[in-house]
C-alpha cells in the first residue's frame, strides 16, 4: 500500500520557521519525485517546491524562493521542508504528492497536480501575524 504521511505543522509567528516532513512507502522512493503543494481557504493548490529523488533536480515557486529549502534523506525515504522567515501569507494546508520521474519532463511539470500520482493527508501550517 503506498502511503505518503506528512508531519510537521502548526502554528507559528510571523519569522519563524518549521519543518515538515514526508515519509514514504509502498513504492521505490528513487524512482519518484516528490512535491510539496499547499492550498490556502478558497485558493487553488499550488505547487511549492519539488525534487527528483534520483537526481537531486530542484524547484521553487518564486514566493518561496530563499525562505524554503526541500531536501530528501533516501535512506529514510523522506523529503522535508524546511520553512524559514515565515508570512502569514504562507498560512495553508500542505500535501506533499509523489508522481513518477519520468513524468517531469518540462519545466512547468514540477507544478502541475497532474503529474503526481499519490497524496499525502496533508498538515496545517498557519503563521500569525
Amino acid at each position: 500500500e503506498v502511503q505518503l504521511v506528512e508531519s510537521g505543522g502548526g502554528l507559528v509567528q510571523a519569522g519563524g520557521s518549521l519543518r515538515l516532513s514526508c515519509t514514504a512507502s509502498g513504492f521505490t522512493f528513487t524512482d519518484y519525485a516528490i512535491g510539496w503543494f499547499r492550498q490556502a481557504p478558497g485558493k487553488v493548490r499550488e505547487g511549492v517546491p519539488y525534487i527528483g529523488i534520483a537526481d537531486g533536480t530542484l524547484w521553487y515557486v518564486d514566493a518561496v524562493k530563499g525562505r524554503f529549502t526541500i531536501t530528501s534523506d533516501n535512506a529514510k525515504n523522506t523529503v522535508y521542508l524546511q520553512m524559514n522567515r515565515l508570512k502569514p501569507e504562507d498560512t495553508a494546508v500542505y500535501y506533499c504528492a509523489a508522481g513518477p520521474r519520468v513524468a517531469f519532463y518540462f519545466y512547468d511539470d514540477r507544478s502541475r497536480r497532474d503529474k503526481y500520482n499519490y497524496w499525502g493527508q496533508g498538515t496545517q501550517v498557519t503563521v500569525s501575524s
